[in-house]
């Protein structure tokens, strides 16, 4: 399976390595790691997700407070928002 992602959802996650990084060196770039390992993990399990509709799946980030948030498109795991877990639920409804 091959990860995609929305362009919204790539300016989230570099906004919350940014704002790790200004938190704390280093901080951001293990954000990074675990995202990408997450979206790896996906492409390998992509039912591992918890699912919230007929169509997407959100996944927890490790010791962060975001999840990824996905679905899948034949071949392909469409990543919708990189979205911190406790703010603005649903905000990413209607990207495609």
């Amino acid at each position: 399976m091959t990860p995609e992602f929305h362009s919204a959802a790539e300016r989230e996650l570099a906004a919350a390595v940014e704002i790790g990084e200004a938190r704390a060196i280093g901080l951001g770039l293990e954000l990074l790691h675990e995202a990408r390992r997450v979206v790896s993990l996906l492409c390998e399990r992509p039912h591992l997700g918890e699912p919230l509709d007929r169509l997407h799946r959100r996944f927890p980030l490790k010791r962060f407070p975001f999840a990824v948030l996905y679905r899948v498109n034949g071949d392909r795991l469409r990543v919708i928002a990189v979205a911190h877990r406790r703010q603005r639920p649903e905000y990413w409804r209607g990207r495609e």
